[in-house]
């Protein structure tokens, strides 16, 4: 076994695994069964980004919390539990609204369970691996998300929807069994329980600045259920609906077997010739998908082609976000760090699906995604010019 694939690191990534199959299962036909109680581009930006800025303060909460007490496991424990419900519930929603607070109870569970299993991932090996953990754990994640679209695809044509949320919600408790497998590892001794301000002053200038072009990512980063609606109507007058969406989730696939295979790959290759500047590729990679998706273009080939962009720049920015990150943060504030950037992440996620999803609706697809494409051009130039060190 490799030096850095320890117990922690294996049970990690199949808890994700698991965590992913479930919640992707639903994430490929949440915009068909959202149409079909009224939805519109503009109600699901809102449903998104109301669901990621709702776990925004938790993901932040935990990671500081976490520092203080010195343990991870209950947080993330009790995260993918929340996120295996939140799926769940969606089988008995019947309007919009309560998609809208299932969603949340899974982003909560997210948001909750984020940042200590990072800290986790980061203190269950050395710093040498830390692209490779990275690169696995997010290879392991997206193999989930590719199972749980192809289980929608072969079972969509035969059972309901409200089936498939029911069926998915069983790889969400297994995530959660997996999770109760990670030992806790040794860290210092425990800290009086109080919000010392102190520690968001202990995290460096370099990370703020990285924090920074973490956020201008976040606001081009639009959710996955639009990216599957945004093809969807487009294959929709050629293929109809239920051709469109089934073809979608073969997309889908594609991109996730995409980002699976390539996660650890570049992880290890950012290893050796430096994160930083591999991650700004990747930004730029984002930026290229949604010029791309400006266009009304509805072909397969020129389809597939933005999804497989889009599963490269996420097989780069998922797991070197994070590395970069672990290289930039103290070891004593590290829940704290990866809280600031979770939270980060949540802010801009409701900024960018809301705002994305207005534009669509009320403008153009074009100005929504132009926006998105402006957004990871500026989170690229940041990284290039005015982030230091690996």
């Amino acid at each position: 076994m490799a030096k850095w694939l320890n117990r922690n690191i294996a049970a990690m990534g199949f808890t994700s695994l698991f965590s992913d199959f479930s919640h992707e299962m639903t994430t490929v036909v949440l915009p068909t069964f959202l149409t079909s109680l009224g939805g519109s581009p503009a109600t699901l930006g809102f449903i998104e980004g109301v669901a990621d800025a709702a776990t925004s303060f938790m993901k932040f909460l935990a990671g500081w919390y976490s520092d203080v007490i010195k343990r991870r496991k209950p947080f993330a424990t009790l995260g993918y539990a929340l996120t295996a419900i939140g799926v769940g519930l969606l089988a008995i929603a019947t309007r919009w609204q309560h998609v809208l607070v299932d969603r949340a109870v899974a982003w909560a569970g997210k948001g909750l369970r984020k940042p200590p299993r990072d800290a986790l991932l980061v203190e269950s090996t050395q710093p040498a691996y830390y692209g490779r953990v990275f690169g696995f754990h997010r290879a392991m994640d997206t193999i989930g998300g590719v199972l749980g679209p192809a289980c929608a695809y072969l079972l969509i044509n035969y059972v309901s929807l409200r089936t498939l949320f029911m069926i998915a919600f069983i790889p969400g408790v297994l995530s959660v069994i997996g999770m109760l497998l990670v030992k806790e590892p040794a860290t210092h001794h425990k800290e009086e329980k109080k919000f010392e301000g102190s520690r968001l002053k202990q995290l460096p200038a370099t990370f703020r600045i990285f924090c920074a072009a973490v956020g201008f990512y976040g606001v081009g980063k639009f959710a996955d259920s639009m990216l599957i609606l945004r093809a969807t109507q487009l294959m929709t007058p050629a293929y109809g609906l239920l051709g469109a969406s089934s073809t979608v989730i073969l997309l889908y696939i594609a991109r996730n077997v995409m980002y699976a295979s390539l996660s650890y790959p570049v992880g290890a290759l950012a290893d050796r010739i430096g994160k930083r500047m591999v991650l700004v590729f990747g930004y730029l990679f984002a930026a290229l998908a949604s010029v791309g998706l400006m266009f009304p273009y509805s072909g397969i080939m020129w389809l597939a082609l933005l999804f497989a962009l889009i599963g490269l720049s996420l097989a780069i920015t998922d797991g070197l976000e994070k590395g970069v990150a672990a290289d930039l943060i103290p070891s004593h504030v590290l829940g704290t760090g990866y809280g600031m950037l979770a939270m980060i992440n949540g802010v801009t996620a409701f900024i960018s699906s809301s705002l994305i999803g207005f534009l669509w609706a009320n403008v153009s697809a074009i100005a929504g995604f132009g926006l998105s494409a402006g957004a990871f051009l500026m989170a690229a130039i940041v990284v290039a010019f005015f982030v230091r060190g690996d």
